[in-house]
C-alpha cells in the first residue's frame, strides 16, 4: 500500500494560482476549545508547506512507527486579492473562495514541534483541499457549515455562526494581514470543531463545506464544496536517527482521540480539593502527629526545618504557592530585583487559602518579606507565609494577623542576600521540597508538607493516633508504667479497643 501511495496520480488542488503559503489557525471553534479545556484570548497560527497540499481522491500515509494520525475537517479560505493591514470590516472582500480542507496531523511528532507543527502537520499530502470552490461573494462568512465523515459515519458538524466560533473569519484575515501580506492564492485553514479523532490504514475521511441557508441561483441548491475524500494507507519508510522521531504518551493519545475515554485510557483522578471537612481534620491534627504518619508512609523529608511562628500559638493551613530566591548577584539583581519583580508578583497574585512558601536557602542575613507584602497577602485572603529566611518589620508583620513562619527577624532588605527569581515552581524550603499545590500545615512545633493525595489518609490516621495517645496519657496519669503501655502491647491494646467501643456506644 505504501508503494501505491507513492505512485498514485495526484488529484488537482482547486486553487489557481497555486497557494504560495498555507496558514492554519490553532484553535477557533468553541466546541473544540471546550473539548481541549483551554480557550485562547486571541487566534494563533502555524504555517504548512505548499508541498503538503493534495486533492480529493488522494491517499495519505500514516508514517511507519506511528499510531496517532488524526483528521481535522475545516473550512479553507482562498485569498483573491492581496491583503495587508486590512480592517475586519473589509477583510472578507479579500477572500475569493471557500472550500473544504482536512488538516491532517501525526500526534506522535508533536512533542518535538512545540506548536510549530512542522513535523506533525507538514508532511506530503497532509493538506487535502477541494474538490470544488464556493464563491465567497455568494455566502456570508457566518453562514457556512463544515461536516466530516469517517467510513460513512458523521463525526464532525459545526457552523461558522457567531456562537460557534471564538474568532470569526474576517477577524482572522484582518489579524493575519497586520503581520504579513496575504497574497493571491494563499489558503487559510480556519480551525476544526470538536470531533477530530484518530484514523488508521483503510479509513476513508470525507469533508464537506456548504451553506445550507443559501440557494445557488444556477443550481437551486445550497452552494457546496463537494466531498473531499482522503484514504489512509500505511507508510513503510522508517524514521532514522538524523532528527526527532515518534514519541507518544497518554496526554497525546487523549488529545489525538479527543478524550481519555475514546483513547481507552482510565479517567483522570478527581482533582484534589481541600474542602471544609478535610481542613477541619488537618487543623485538629497536630503537626507532630501528621509528621509521624508521613514517616510511617516512608516520607521523612517533609518537615520544613528551622521555622517558627512569629506569634506563639499560631496555626497554619493551606495550599502552597511557591517563590524562589537566588543568592545575591549584582548583575542579576539589576535585572530581576527592581520593579514588579517575582516577589511582588507572588504576593500580589496569591489566592485565597494559599500559603506562600519561600525558598531562601536558609539564609537569615536578609529579610524575605516585610509588613507591606504581608498586608497585601492578608488582604487577598492568603492563609500564611513560610520562609526559611528572615522577616523585617516583624512586629508590624505579626500585627497584620497573617500567619508567618520564618527563621526569625532581620532588618536588612531583600537585595542584601537575595535575588527574587521565579514563582510557582518546585522549591526547597528548610530542607524540604515543596511543589505548588502541596498542603502546608503549621503549629508551634513547626511546619510539615503533605502531598495532596495523602492529605485525607494522613489526617484521619493522625486523629486516630491522637485519640489513642490521649487514652494512654490517662493511664499514665492514673499511675501505670509506660512499659507495655506506650506503645500498647496486646493486653493494653485490647483494653484500649474496649474503652473505645464503650465511648462510641
Amino acid at each position: 500500500m505504501a508503494d501505491e501511495a507513492r505512485t498514485v496520480a495526484k488529484a488537482p488542488v482547486p486553487v489557481d494560482p497555486a497557494p504560495g503559503k498555507v496558514i492554519a489557525v490553532h484553535l477557533a471553534y468553541a466546541s473544540r476549545a471546550a473539548q481541549r479545556g483551554r480557550t485562547p484570548a486571541a487566534p494563533s497560527y502555524f504555517l504548512k508547506p505548499a508541498s503538503s497540499l493534495a486533492g480529493s481522491g488522494d491517499v495519505v500515509e500514516r508514517p511507519a512507527g506511528t499510531e496517532l494520525l488524526a483528521f481535522e475537517g475545516e473550512v479553507a479560505l482562498v485569498i483573491g486579492t492581496p491583503a495587508r493591514h486590512v480592517p475586519p470590516e473589509t477583510a472578507w472582500d479579500h477572500v475569493v473562495a471557500v472550500t473544504a480542507a482536512n488538516d491532517l496531523g501525526v500526534y506522535d511528532l508533536r512533542w518535538a514541534d512545540k506548536g510549530s507543527n512542522v513535523r506533525s502537520k507538514g508532511r506530503d499530502g497532509y493538506t487535502p483541499l477541494g474538490p470544488g470552490l464556493i464563491d465567497a461573494r455568494s455566502v456570508a462568512p457566518d453562514a457556512l457549515r463544515v461536516r466530516t465523515w469517517v467510513n460513512g459515519t458523521l463525526v464532525q458538524q459545526d457552523t461558522t455562526g457567531r456562537h460557534a466560533l471564538l474568532f470569526d473569519f474576517p477577524q482572522i484575515v484582518a489579524d493575519l494581514s497586520q503581520h504579513l501580506t496575504l497574497e493571491t492564492g494563499d489558503v487559510i485553514l480556519t480551525g476544526t470543531p470538536a470531533g477530530s479523532s484518530v484514523i488508521g490504514p483503510g479509513d476513508v475521511v470525507e469533508v464537506e463545506v456548504d451553506a445550507p441557508g443559501v440557494v445557488d441561483p444556477a443550481t437551486g441548491q445550497a452552494p457546496t464544496s463537494g466531498r473531499l475524500v482522503t484514504t489512509v494507507v500505511q507508510g513503510d519508510v522508517p524514521f532514522t536517527e538524523v532528527g526527532s522521531g515518534p514519541r507518544v504518551d497518554d496526554v497525546q493519545r487523549a488529545e489525538a482521540w479527543g478524550s481519555r475515554e475514546a483513547a481507552g485510557l482510565a479517567p483522570e483522578p478527581a482533582p484534589f480539593v481541600l474542602d471544609a471537612e478535610l481542613a477541619a481534620k488537618l487543623r485538629e491534627a497536630p503537626v507532630a502527629g501528621l509528621s509521624a504518619q508521613l514517616r510511617k508512609r516512608g516520607l521523612n523529608g517533609v518537615v520544613i526545618e528551622g521555622v517558627r511562628p512569629a506569634t506563639p500559638g499560631t496555626t497554619l493551613l493551606g495550599r502552597a504557592k511557591t517563590l524562589r530566591f537566588l543568592p545575591h548577584r549584582e548583575d542579576l539583581f539589576a535585572t530581576h530585583g527592581g520593579g514588579y519583580n517575582a516577589q511582588k508578583r507572588a504576593f500580589d497574585t496569591v489566592g485565597e487559602g494559599e500559603v506562600i512558601v519561600i525558598e531562601a536557602r536558609g539564609e537569615r542575613g536578609s529579610a524575605t518579606l516585610g509588613d507591606v507584602l504581608a498586608l497585601r497577602a492578608r488582604v487577598r485572603g492568603a492563609a500564611g507565609v513560610v520562609t526559611d529566611g528572615g522577616v523585617r518589620d516583624s512586629v508590624a508583620v505579626a500585627a497584620t494577623g497573617l500567619p508567618v513562619f520564618s527563621a526569625g527577624p532581620h532588618p536588612a532588605v531583600l537585595g542584601r542576600r537575595h535575588v527574587p527569581w521565579e514563582a510557582d515552581v518546585a522549591v526547597a524550603c528548610g530542607g524540604a521540597t515543596v511543589l505548588p499545590g502541596d498542603v502546608i500545615v503549621g503549629d508551634d512545633d513547626g511546619v510539615v508538607v503533605i502531598p495532596p493525595h495523602l492529605a485525607a489518609e494522613v489526617a484521619d490516621a493522625a486523629l486516630r493516633q491522637e485519640e489513642e495517645d490521649a487514652w494512654v496519657a490517662e493511664q499514665v496519669a492514673a499511675g501505670h508504667s509506660v512499659d507495655g503501655l506506650f506503645p500498647p502491647n496486646p493486653t493494653w491494646r485490647a483494653a484500649y479497643e474496649a474503652a473505645r467501643r464503650a465511648r462510641q456506644s
